[in-house]
């Protein structure tokens, strides 16, 4: 029988893994942090390790370091758990040693298991050269295909449900503990706690095979990351995204949790700048979700575009030659076909204030330059999937 350590801090997630490799004939450990890992390691002798990227305490590409390091484990196959929306950290993970690379978002059962499969049945391989993250077809709920597994995997998704209004209320509680901090300390504590909640929401969502869920707290995860780790970040805007966020998660416990919702939707976004560099920033930050955009920097072309077409959600910058993101918006909101077309402007930081608590001119939201790519990514998803969904429900009735 061969061994697998899973490094895993999240205990739901591992014993669910561990059940499922006991099932198909594998002896499985599990170890909930780095260094507990690789005392375990040394002991259990594994012929293959999975491990999460995101651990406490050590990260999960220092415990590959640390594993490469061991002339008993330098070729030992090793699958990690990844998070789609940090690139440095896969491309680092690849670089200090890993075989395989799952989205933990986007992974199921089945494909896990498939992926042990290959993996451990050749121990000796040298890691691919132009390694990706395996994961299922953008767009896709990835479903198991035998019975069992669709069964095993319903039945996880009936007890995530279930957890659901649990979990909102602990995002919550966190999101008030944030915003009443007062002081750096104080928010970081509440930032990283919100951190940890979502992290465990994306790897529990993707093995019940939620997809938007999983998409939308992977995108999120990735933001309380970046502004724990950096923290002269925590300001007005990302506040106010943070909180945009939980309250949208809440939103799709209530309507994205049906099998025929699982798939994430396609978009057509617009960008309005006249600084090619900010146009730039905003088209990456959407490329990250894989949200399709058109640019340009004149806004009369974007009136034009506007008019004969249909946008899921609109950038606008404020300050333009010739026409203010405010009249532009003012118009577009005279378009019959925009009259509910989301609309975001980007204004300075400095302004940002100023600019929420006056008339917005008929636009839903701010966010404030320079802003964190990420933060313009979670954005957008909450803006594109919440009309997407409301459309979907506005269909059936």
């Amino acid at each position: 029988m061969k061994k697998i350590l899973i490094i895993e801090d999240d205990q739901i997630v591992a014993n669910v893994y561990r059940n499922k490799l006991a099932v198909e004939g594998y002896q499985a450990e599990i170890a909930p942090d780095g260094e507990a890992g690789l005392k375990v390691m040394r002991i259990f002798q594994p012929q293959l390790i999975i491990l999460d990227l995101m651990l406490p305490t050590i990260s999960g590409v220092e415990v590959i370091k640390e594993i490469r390091k061991e002339p008993d484990f330098a070729k030992t196959p090793i699958i990690v758990f990844s998070n789609t929306y940090l690139t440095n950290l896969i491309q680092d993970a690849w670089r200090a040693g890993a075989n395989k690379c799952l989205s933990k978002s986007s992974c199921s059962p089945k494909d896990f298991i498939d992926v042990v499969r290959h993996t451990i049945g050749d121990s000796g391989a040298i890691p691919q050269a132009n390694p990706s993250v395996v994961s299922p077809p953008s767009g896709k709920s990835a479903g198991p295909t035998s019975e069992n597994d669709a069964e095993f995997q319903a039945d996880l998704r009936k007890t995530f449900i279930e957890s659901l209004p649990t979990t909102l209320y602990s995002l919550r509680m966190g999101l008030q503990g944030l915003i009443k901090a007062e002081n750096e300390m104080t928010r970081l504590r509440h930032v990283y706690d919100l951190y940890r909640r979502v992290h465990a929401l994306n790897g529990n969502a993707g093995l019940a095979g939620l997809v938007q869920i999983a998409h939308m707290a992977s995108a999120f995860q990735a933001l309380l990351k970046e502004i724990y780790e950096k923290p002269k970040n925590i300001n007005a805007s990302t506040t106010r995204t943070v909180a945009a966020a939980v309250d949208f998660l809440g939103f799709l416990f209530e309507r994205g949790t049906l099998p025929e919702r699982q798939e994430i939707p396609v978009s057509k976004i617009l960008v309005v700048d006249d600084e090619a560099i900010s146009r730039r920033a905003i088209v990456y930050a959407l490329e990250k979700a894989r949200l399709k955009s058109v640019n340009v920097e004149d806004p009369e072309q974007a009136l034009q575009l506007l008019t004969a077409n249909d946008f899921d959600l609109v950038f606008l910058d404020v300050d333009m030659p010739g026409m203010t993101g405010y009249e532009l918006c003012t118009k577009l909101r005279a378009l019959p076909q925009h009259k509910r077309t989301s609309v975001v402007f980007v204004t300075s930081l400095n302004d940002f204030d100023n600019r929420t608590n006056s008339t917005m001119a008929g636009c839903n939201d701010f966010i404030a330059k320079p802003f964190l790519f990420i933060e313009l990514t979670v954005k957008a998803l909450i803006y594109v999937m919440r009309s997407r969904l409301t459309a979907h429900r506005q269909v059936i009735g």
